[in-house]
């Protein structure tokens, strides 16, 4: 069975109505058709898009999000309050969020799980003007690694 691809998408309605989300200067959502979307719990979807990422995948996204970004993220190992080093801060039956932090950018990505599909959405703040310049190096490869990883969490979680 053919695994759907993630697709950009806007963001959610509903994290546009509250207050939390606004002011970002950059902001990506990413849709994964999931048939049994809701058989994992946001967390489980985070944890297997990031976690169960191949090691030298997830070296280099740690590289990434602290040496490039700065972010100051929790442990390498699995934590029940972290995902692969981002904070859990809220999580509920249908999303989560996870959230880092540097002296240049204040970060979150929140998991929505649906009846037919999970969303992955990015927000990042600038906090310093080299900010942009930054992520102006780290946004391409965030465009690709969010669908792949969504894409890779699906198909391991079907045939796991």
């Amino acid at each position: 069975m053919a695994t759907a691809r993630a697709q950009r998408v806007d963001v959610p309605q509903a994290l546009q109505d509250g207050q939390k989300f606004t002011g970002f200067q950059y902001e990506s959502a990413y849709q994964l058709p999931v048939e049994d979307a809701r058989k994992l719990t946001p967390e489980q979807w985070a944890r297997a898009t990031f976690e169960d990422a191949p090691a030298v995948l997830r070296w280099f996204l740690r590289f990434g999000w602290t040496k490039v970004l700065g972010l100051r993220m929790g442990p390498k190992t699995t934590s029940p309050r972290h995902v692969l080093g981002w904070h859990i801060t809220d999580s509920d039956d249908a999303t989560m969020t996870v959230e880092a932090h540097s002296g240049i950018v204040a970060t979150y990505n929140v998991v929505m799980v649906n009846d037919g599909d999970v969303v992955w959405v990015t927000f990042v703040r600038f906090n310093k003007g080299i900010a942009r310049a930054v992520w102006g190096m780290a946004r391409p490869i965030h465009q690709m690694a969010v669908p792949y990883l969504l894409k890779r969490a699906d198909r391991t979680r079907a045939t796991g």
